[in-house]
């Protein structure tokens, strides 16, 4: 475990001022705008927008995106997460080939495929997740896939509904440490049961890569933070990243701490220790981000051409 002075706490001022490092140019460029206007003409709705993600220009520039499912409306209230809450619509059975159709416009390399929690439905919309995907790999074969997914409850035949369909990647956040969950997260949502949904996931016979994201700020310790890394692996996931938590609105959760870019840089080398294949670690590093996807897609070229993997 870390001692307290490992990753001595940044001094920073007031935790609602957002230091340097987190401000951002608005999103410019000709690859962010040929996106921008597919994703308005065709209405999908994208997580870089409805989560105000920093790195927007940076990820719609360089090819990939991150589109959710099922509508705009979540069942759980996670105490972080802008997402509306509320009663759904029903799913649009024609999404997933109205989604694979706009990605094959967009020509992305990448594309990360997340949705809100779908409680009200049998399967979690565990099967909506599953066409989306063959309708993508169908219309986008060059298209590295990733779904970030909901827990299903940790029901395995939903898990295995869209393992099946074969993604390249599989993704589902933990968000924090466990001690902080049950105030982070929906009372529905669990440490543990993500662990046991991420150790599935891995353990199945497809062989899919897994990956998962804990957002800092939000008053974990040190020790919390190597726990959790140390549990991940446990678990076999391939691919962390780590991010600042950043207030959404004045009914979320208050950021606790900023954390520097230099105790990022601490987290990275810490979480490698224990074999991750890769770590994003940084201030403005979100679930989707460029450089975890474009190590990804690296990886698929070398088991495309037979070479083997670190």
């Amino acid at each position: 475990m870390a001692t307290p002075d490992r990753f001595p706490l940044p001094q920073v001022a007031e935790p609602t001022r957002k230091p340097e490092w987190l401000k951002v140019r608005l999103p410019h460029g000709e690859g962010y705008e040929r996106v921008k206007a597919i994703v308005r003409r065709t209405k999908l709705s994208t997580v870089c927008e409805e989560a105000r993600c920093p790195n927007i220009a940076e990820c719609w520039g360089g090819g990939t995106a991150t589109v959710m499912l099922m509508g705009e409306v979540c069942t759980r209230a996670c105490r972080f997460c802008h997402v509306k809450v509320g009663a759904p619509p029903p799913l649009d059975p024609m999404e997933p080939i109205h989604l694979a159709q706009a990605v094959r416009e967009m020509d992305l390399e990448y594309i990360v495929v997340t949705s809100v929690n779908r409680d009200d439905r049998p399967d979690g919309g565990a099967s909506h997740f599953a066409s989306a995907i063959r309708e993508l790999r169908k219309e986008s074969p060059k298209t590295i896939v990733e779904v970030l997914i909901p827990d299903f409850k940790g029901v395995e035949k939903d898990l295995a509904t869209v393992a099946e369909a074969r993604p390249h990647v599989v993704a589902h956040n933990v968000e924090t440490v466990e001690r902080l969950t049950p105030s982070v997260r929906d009372r529905r949502a669990g440490y543990r049961q993500s662990m046991l949904v991420l150790e599935y996931l891995k353990q199945r016979p497809e062989k899919l890569y897994t990956k998962s994201s804990v957002m800092v700020g939000l008053g974990e310790t040190d020790a919390e933070l190597e726990q959790c890394f140390k549990d991940l692996r446990e678990v076999g996931v391939d691919v962390l990243t780590l991010g600042q938590y950043l207030q959404p609105s004045q009914y979320h959760l208050r950021v606790e701490r900023f954390v520097t870019p230099q105790q990022f840089e601490d987290y990275k080398k810490l979480a490698e220790s224990y074999g991750f294949l890769y770590v994003a670690s940084g201030p403005l590093v979100r679930s989707s981000y460029r450089a975890a996807e474009f190590f990804m897609k690296g990886l698929m070229e070398r088991e495309r051409l037979g070479l083997s993997n670190p």
